[in-house]
């Protein structure tokens, strides 16, 4: 479990985590300016998480993969707990949350990072068989009952997320042309025939509101009470112009403070008011830098399964970091997923850090050569 002798602590990321601590604290002062009870809760988590980080990247990640079906297993039962009366907690008309002691607990976050280490162990295990159907058949399986749990919360941006990552980590396990381009060849149409499809108004597979976000966003004007949000939200990061508010000498009270959930989906819009656009430039630069570093561990890794992990930790960052932003900006259809690291969110922000952990114990163990 603890096999220090492995280690090689010359090798430890303090840049990564010290790239980190520099967002989760810009993401807190944010926070603080329009939810400030939030900003106190946001502190326990980056509490939590900097211990459950440390933890992590102490703990040989091929020790926690020997356990990937009690981790599948644990994964699926607290996607369940969230719809027993009692114990699940509804909000905003969704049921996506767990009742806790100390925080709510959002299994949709956490899934994210459990599923990745189900899958690095078992594409770890079928290596030589990422050339047969019943490789993508199984996987595929095993990732759509999460999915399926998360969507009838319903989070469809977090079961997206899922989906991108569970692409990213097969591919990258070595999935054969011979099976990727027969799916291409049935995927792109039939992706196209469901994206005409749940435009009619006949559609049983989105609920009204969802499927009002994407003709919202390709029909701007036709639903303008669907689209204000977005539409201010860009006002707001325009306002913010070259350096912000809190370098122009303007009022420190922020427009953005107004919009909805504005401590989470639409935190890049209290950034740009904030900051300007040379801070929202220092803040994206940090999160592709952040990236990188957990691409250029998996690139380093020392085996298979290492080069997974950091892999999908990457796709993950890497998905939530555009749709966030892109939603801020009005460049996607109006989804709800956090900003890793800036955005409020308890659950989210351990998990993230909890994946970091694992990117910091895989750096522990990399070599130049990945068997």
């Amino acid at each position: 479990m603890f096999d220090f002798k492995r280690y090689d602590f010359k090798r430890m990321n303090y840049s990564l985590v010290v790239l980190v601590l520099i967002l989760v604290c810009i993401g807190i002062y944010l926070i603080q300016l329009v939810e400030p009870d939030d900003a106190k809760k946001q502190i326990l988590g980056l509490i939590l998480g900097f211990i459950a980080m440390c933890f992590v990247a102490l703990v040989d990640y091929h020790y926690v993969c020997r356990f990937i079906w009690l981790i599948y297993l644990f994964n699926i039962v607290l996607l369940l707990l969230v719809f027993v009366p009692g114990i699940g907690k509804t909000q905003f008309d969704t049921r996506r949350w767990i009742n806790l002691i100390v925080f709510d607990l959002q299994p949709a976050e956490t899934c994210k990072i459990m599923m990745i280490i189900v899958f690095a162990q078992f594409f770890t295990d079928r290596k030589e068989k990422m050339d047969r159907l019943s490789t993508v058949f199984i996987s595929g399986i095993m990732v759509i009952l999460p999915i399926v749990l998360i969507l009838i919360q319903p989070a469809l941006s977090s079961s997206m997320v899922m989906v991108f990552i569970y692409i990213i980590m097969i591919y990258a396990a070595g999935l054969s042309y011979k099976i990727i381009v027969p799916f291409l060849a049935i995927g792109l149409p039939t992706v196209l025939g469901l994206y005409w499809y749940i435009q009619q108004p006949y559609q049983k597979l989105l609920k009204r509101y969802q499927l009002g976000r994407i003709l919202s966003f390709k029909f701007p004007d036709q639903y303008p009470d669907l689209v204000w949000q977005q539409k201010i939200s860009v006002e707001y990061i325009g306002s913010g112009q070259l350096y912000g508010k809190l370098f122009s000498g303007q009022s420190l009270e922020l427009k953005s403070k107004s919009l909805p959930v504005s401590e989470s989906d639409f935190i890049f819009s209290v950034l740009g008011e904030q900051f300007g656009f040379i801070g929202c430039c220092v803040v994206i630069g940090l999160l592709v830098i952040l990236i990188f570093k957990c691409l250029a561990v998996a690139r380093t890794a020392k085996d298979h399964m290492g080069m997974l992990i950091a892999t999908g930790i990457s796709a993950m960052f890497m998905f939530q970091v555009f749709a966030n932003i892109g939603v801020a900006t009005f460049i996607l259809p109006n989804t709800g997923l956090p900003l890793p690291f800036v955005s409020y969110g308890l659950s989210s922000l351990v998990s993230y850090m909890v994946g970091i952990g694992f990117i910091l114990n895989i750096s522990l163990q990399r070599n130049n050569i990945r068997g």
